[in-house]
């Protein structure tokens, strides 16, 4: 039962049949009915699916308050003053340039939407590439393996997943993660100059008027402009970096530290009600749909764990991986999570597969907070997957086809997973080997 509701699960969200939020609420609930009709468990389902609910509400309320806080933040125009200071920066250097991408990507990042970060990104790089006559997949390659990293935040998406499913503290992750991240946009950066030297010798470098760069960096749409709040950059950057500050030293509730931080946004940039109202309007279909979706997976493992499928299925995994890997399980679950997240979206495998690997791994020694950071090491391959809503979004501005794309960012993407196992193991945060 166990192994069908996933399998049906994942081949509907592949398919494209059902929401993940439908399929998370809806199909377990069947399942459980019909367990309890043949006699294969009895157990109270409405009270198991509230149980797994409140599990899940606490990350779906930091969830919500971080998506809004950061698209606020976009909205008013934080990003743009360091959109033009790399533009500036990079001028006609096609090395400086690809560095500028990188810078760019990762900064813009924080917001943790993907196709706000490759629009941003795009729009403010394509004149540049175009001018100096630079390679478009470049930069296709560059924003997404860099947003890949930063992605890793927990209101970026599968890290507010993880912590769900395996109920372990954000402040815990987040601290374990920035030395991962770290590390890896150093690489990125190292990536970055050994494409640009290529480029360099290539195209050589090209100087750009002032009135050149100006062209580039204009903001032309008027419902953009109306928006924006340029004159309040620092204080929304003080708020953004203070809000990152406190979740990283954890003495109080990250939900709490976004309801602050979005309300101090909404009163320093919009203080008319009618503004506020317009921004949470313009903003409440992103934020409204991932909280959904987290919701619903509470619900989903909470039904999964009360019938004792969650257990079985772990059960039969650890027969069938041999007994001298469970050493390595850690690993495993690293390695699993490649194919998993690129096969699969973060809601099928996060609370799909999570779930029974974190069972047999808690039971081979490893702890939660360990598979946690173990189930996000996939995530530097998760965003080439065409199951991505927003790869097409990066491919259709830069005009690059998938295929090359693919090939060129999973090299470097290579790269990024070895940089997560590495560091994850001389911290202890993940080991690879466990005695």
């Amino acid at each position: 039962m166990g192994y069908s509701l996933i399998i049906v699960f994942m081949m509907l969200i592949m398919m494209k049949k059902t929401s993940p939020f439908a399929g998370l609420a809806f199909l377990p609930v069947i399942w459980a009915v019909v367990g309890q009709l043949v006699g294969l468990w009895e157990f109270d389902i409405g009270q198991a699916a509230l149980d797994g609910l409140m599990t899940t509400a606490k990350t779906g309320i930091m969830l919500f308050f971080a998506i809004y806080m950061f698209s606020l933040m976009i909205d008013a125009g934080l990003f743009d003053p360091l959109s033009n200071l790399m533009i500036r920066y990079a001028k006609g250097d096609p090395l400086k340039v690809m560095l500028a991408t990188v810078a760019l990507s990762a900064g813009v990042s924080l917001n943790g939407d993907g196709t706000t970060t490759m629009i941003i990104v795009c729009t403010a790089f394509i004149p540049i590439y175009k001018h100096l006559n630079m390679k478009m997949l470049d930069l296709a390659v560059l924003t997404m393996t860099s947003h890949s990293i930063i992605n890793l935040l927990p209101w970026g998406g599968p890290t507010a997943r993880a912590i769900a499913v395996m109920g372990v503290n954000e402040s815990e992750v987040m601290r374990g993660l920035v030395p991962m991240m770290v590390v890896a946009l150093i690489y990125m950066f190292v990536v970055a100059y050994m494409m640009g030297r290529k480029e360099r010798q290539r195209l050589g470098v090209i100087k750009l008027s002032s009135q050149e760069l100006d062209s580039i960096m204009e903001i032309t749409d008027p419902e953009v402009l109306e928006i924006r709040r340029p004159q309040n950059v620092w204080i929304n950057a003080l708020i953004a970096l203070t809000a990152i500050g406190l979740l990283v030293w954890g003495g109080i509730p990250s939900a709490i530290i976004f309801m602050i931080g979005t309300v101090l946004t909404l009163l320093i940039n919009y203080p008319s009600v009618k503004e506020q109202k317009a921004r949470i309007d313009g903003n409440a279909a992103e934020a409204n749909q991932v909280v959904m979706t987290v919701f619903a997976a509470g619900v989903f493992m909470g039904i999964l764990q009360a019938s004792g499928m969650s257990d079985a299925i772990a059960h039969s995994l650890l027969n069938i991986i041999p007994a001298s890997w469970s050493h390595f399980y850690g690993l495993i679950v690293a390695c699993l999570s490649v194919p998993g997240t690129y096969f699969l979206n973060n809601d099928a495998f996060y609370y799909g597969v999570m779930p029974v690997l974190a069972e047999a791994g808690v039971t081979s020694g490893f702890t939660p907070l360990q598979l946690t950071f173990a189930s996000l090491m996939g995530q530097a391959f998760h965003l080439l997957s065409p199951l991505v809503p927003f790869v097409y979004v990066l491919l259709g501005m830069t005009d690059v086809e998938m295929g090359p794309w693919q090939k060129k960012a999973g090299l470097i993407s290579i790269g990024i997973f070895l940089m997560y196992v590495i560091v994850g193991a001389v911290l202890g945060l993940m080991p690879i080997y466990l005695s």
